[in-house]
């Protein structure tokens, strides 16, 4: 298969080596800025690309990985183009409703990005959800935070797009989680949300939402922030007849059955992080989300996540920021 991948930050490299570990090397890629183009060329060996004022349909796919506020006009240039996208999380809504009908029109693969959904742990919470091993969920409470300065330590945070108020650090990340969330749990009916900047991450952006989420059946609360100093990623489940508890830095999910009053430990494995990136990011995650989109390409699969649900996620987080 031959993939373009647009955009050779911290993403596109990592798509690029995801698709380089699947087997792929019949892969172009640009950026605007010059640098990231020949480090690229440099250290993956990839074609480069010094203009790219429209998408060729000769590739099978096209990964967009630049800023969430330059994707919807490179995932319209695929879509006119007749070309699958893979495309990073979205925190915009302004455009994409107008873009599902255009793919649907085209019948033209668009592939929002939904990373959490292949974390050992999330699926393994998902399981017991589902299942309703320990009776329905009546609550949750999720927390989700990473100093911001921290993301990307080698750059200064105002010079890429977390600095920005519409693709900020936290607000970005709030429909990140809620992609999971809401696979898990169901859309939520109601959301309520608070919003603020409670100290000097380097940005003048909201660095904290604190959201209320109503769901069919229960509820739940998250927050997101980007002043944690120790990353975290941290949830209570409360169901029917025990409770689930996981923190993303520790390689189990912990377990109450309130039939016995026993805690049980399941533990799960993760591959380590790649160079520079917080320890519990695991790699395999990137991975098998990529694998999921070629399967999805070549029409072996679907790809767990659609448009319309990433459209649904972020109304979420409109109606939440409304108050």
């Amino acid at each position: 298969m031959r993939f373009l991948v647009m955009g050779l930050g911290s993403m596109g490299k990592r798509r690029i080596r995801c698709l380089k570990s699947l087997g792929h090397v019949d892969i172009t890629g640009f950026d605007l800025r010059a640098d990231r183009r020949e480090e690229a060329k440099e250290k993956h060996g990839i074609k480069i690309l010094d203009r790219c004022d429209s998408i060729d349909p000769e590739y099978d796919a096209v990964v967009v990985s630049v800023p969430p506020d330059a994707h919807l006009e490179i995932v319209r240039r695929a879509v006119a183009a007749g070309v699958p996208s893979f495309v990073e999380a979205s925190v915009i809504l302004e455009g994409l409703e107008s873009l599902e009908k255009e793919a649907l029109a085209a019948k033209v693969l668009v592939a929002p990005s939904c990373t959490l959904r292949f974390h050992p742990a999330v699926r393994a919470i998902k399981k017991i959800v589902r299942d309703e091993e320990f009776g329905g969920f009546t609550n949750f409470s999720y927390h989700s935070g990473q100093y911001l300065p921290d993301w990307h330590p080698w750059e200064n945070v105002k010079d890429y797009y977390v600095s920005k108020r519409e693709t900020g650090g936290a607000r970005e990340i709030v429909p990140f989680e809620l992609t999971w969330l809401t696979d898990v749990f169901g859309p939520p009916v109601a959301a309520r949300g608070l919003r603020g900047a409670t100290m000097d991450v380097g940005a003048d952006i909201d660095d904290t939402y604190t959201i209320a989420l109503q769901f069919q059946r229960g509820f739940g609360s998250l927050m997101v922030d980007v002043v944690s100093r120790y990353a975290v990623r941290t949830l209570t489940l409360n169901l029917e007849r025990g409770q689930v508890v996981w923190k993303w830095d520790e390689p189990n999910i912990r377990v109450y059955d309130a039939s016995s009053c026993r805690w049980s430990v399941r533990p799960y494995q993760v591959e380590p992080a790649h160079e520079d990136y917080n320890p519990h990011i695991t790699e395999k995650m990137y991975v098998e989300e990529l694998m999921a989109f070629v399967e999805a390409v070549q029409g072996k699969s679907g790809f767990p996540h659609s448009l319309s649900e990433d459209i649904g996620v972020l109304r979420v987080l409109a109606d939440a920021e409304r108050g």
